[in-house]
């Protein structure tokens, strides 16, 4: 799985009756919070799943010797939709920027606040992952390489493996970079009269009772097509699928008339999720053995692929229903999250890592390691978080976190003057 752990411009407008489109130079603003919520859940996610990774039966940088069948099974019931609910939580942070930005104000934004925490993360912290992943391997037999071989083979990985190969868990802040570049000229041309024409006629499909479900074939059309060519972990085909999710995200809220679709038809979409989970896991019944970054060849390995795609799409439009309808809250516990969310995304692997290698040589039981590696690597990320990165002025910047937002968190009404 991925995060949103970034992207923070969920504000809706009131807007104009004559219209379903929304305009730029509307009334004033009224912050959506239930984007806000599903970001920081998102985020805790991601976490839960890096750290129970050490103990499920799929292969991971530092693995426990007693592995686990239900936390796999528990993961797998998050695959299909966790990290799309990312992309498409990113993609509507970026509808909400561009109504107040330039885009090379926007640009100029999104390297602030993703490449520099890319980066950042890449170089100070990478390091240590691949030595605790090369030193992990190396003492359960698994490789008998060096350690620069080990690092030359990671690193000859190309096109967007790099993004993982080089970064790890950083891939996310890296395919969200481009992103927001690649598709700055579609997201220009879908606030023209031309792509509001095209929204708006894809809308009045999403406006019959079920409509919404429809917008699950773009999804399923680019996994089927590039899985074959793309199977690895990071390549074109999980690229392009989760871009398709970002674009999704921007449309959403361009035209009210989807987020009203996707509120009414919840049960729809959770119809259909149940549905598709229950032919994911039939699927992968049937298959007996699946590795997933095997180019898929028969009828079931497509559909299996299939209902990830559509399954996509059904779970994380559910969990924007439960947002839109339940969590638009402001909480001071929310406002803390957010200001936290994306120093906390960049060093909770490598803390886990660093517990992870220790713990797993113990003589207990799964379930303490378990516990340990968890609460040690929540407490651990956001201690450092806390008492380091919010505290150091370069590090704020560095990490993506500045002193005016840590600031409007503590204090809502506005930043106290210095005297």
């Amino acid at each position: 799985m991925r995060a949103a752990a970034v992207d923070r411009e969920p504000e809706a407008t009131q807007r104009p009756s004559d219209s379903h489109q929304t305009d730029p130079a509307a009334s004033p603003t009224v912050r959506l919070y239930s984007l806000d919520w599903l970001r920081v859940i998102a985020t805790l996610g991601v976490f839960l799943f890096h750290a129970s990774n050490v103990f499920n039966t799929a292969a991971f940088e530092i693995k426990n010797a007693e592995q686990s069948e239900a936390i796999t099974l528990i993961q797998g019931v998050f695959f299909p939709w966790g990290m799309p609910l990312f992309f498409l939580v990113a993609g509507a942070g970026s509808w909400f920027a561009l109504r107040r930005r330039s885009a090379g104000q926007f640009t100029r934004e999104r390297t602030l606040r993703l490449l520099v925490p890319f980066l950042t993360g890449t170089l100070l912290l990478g390091p240590l992952q691949l030595y605790l992943s090369w030193r992990h391997r190396v003492a359960t037999d698994l490789i008998d390489w060096s350690f620069t071989a080990f690092v030359a083979e990671r690193l000859a990985r190309t096109g967007p493996k790099l993004f993982g190969a080089i970064g790890y868990h950083m891939w996310f802040l890296g395919y969200l970079f481009a992103f927001s570049l690649l598709a700055l000229p579609l997201f220009s041309w879908l606030r023209g009269e031309a792509g509001q024409r095209l929204s708006s006629r894809v809308a009045e499909l999403c406006e019959h009772r079920g409509g919404v479900l429809l917008l699950s074939l773009p999804a399923v059309a680019v996994r089927l097509a590039l899985q074959p060519f793309f199977p690895l972990e990071h390549d074109w085909a999980d690229f392009f699928s989760f871009g398709v999710f970002f674009i999704l995200g921007y449309l959403v809220f361009a035209d009210e008339r989807f987020t009203q679709s996707i509120r009414r038809d919840w049960w729809i979409l959770l119809a259909a999720w149940i549905a598709g989970m229950l032919a994911f896991g039939v699927t992968v019944i049937a298959l007996g053995s699946l590795d997933i970054e095997q180019a898929p060849e028969t009828f079931l390995e497509f559909l299996f692929w299939g209902m990830v795609a559509a399954c996509g799409w059904f779970g994380t439009a559910l969990m924007l229903a439960l947002g839109m309808s339940s969590m638009n809250r402001d909480s001071r516990l929310l406002r803390y999250g957010q200001e936290t969310l994306l120093p906390f995304f960049v060093i909770h692997q490598p803390v886990i890592l660093l517990i992870a290698y220790f713990v797993v040589q113990w003589e207990a039981t799964i379930l303490i390691k378990l516990l340990v590696v968890v609460l040690g690597a929540f407490v651990g990320s956001i201690g450092f978080t806390e008492v380091v990165i919010k505290h150091v002025g370069i590090l704020r910047a560095l990490f993506g976190t500045h002193h005016s937002r840590i600031c409007r968190a503590k204090f809502p009404g506005g930043c106290p003057r210095r005297a």
